[in-house]
């Protein structure tokens, strides 16, 4: 038998995503602000070349500087 989030086509982590995100919108003002607060992230990444790191850039602002691009060569 198949999990539900399975079924539906979605990750694991993706589920978990949506069923955090659906229990801290249901909570009280004041724990809801801690709890969405708690639950942002900040991804980095760095380019590792030849054995070295490359600089460390935000996840975020690579992703959107990569869709601003795309979107002026179109």
């Amino acid at each position: 038998m198949a999990f539900a989030w399975k079924a539906a086509g979605l990750s694991y982590n993706r589920y978990l995503a949506v069923a955090s995100r659906v229990v801290r919108r249901s909570l009280k003002e004041d724990k809801r602000l801690i709890a969405e607060r708690r639950g942002e992230s900040e991804l980095r990444f760095a380019k590792w070349t030849g054995g070295k790191q490359g600089e460390m850039k935000n996840l975020s602002a690579a992703n959107q500087a990569s869709v601003a691009e795309t979107a002026a060569a179109s």
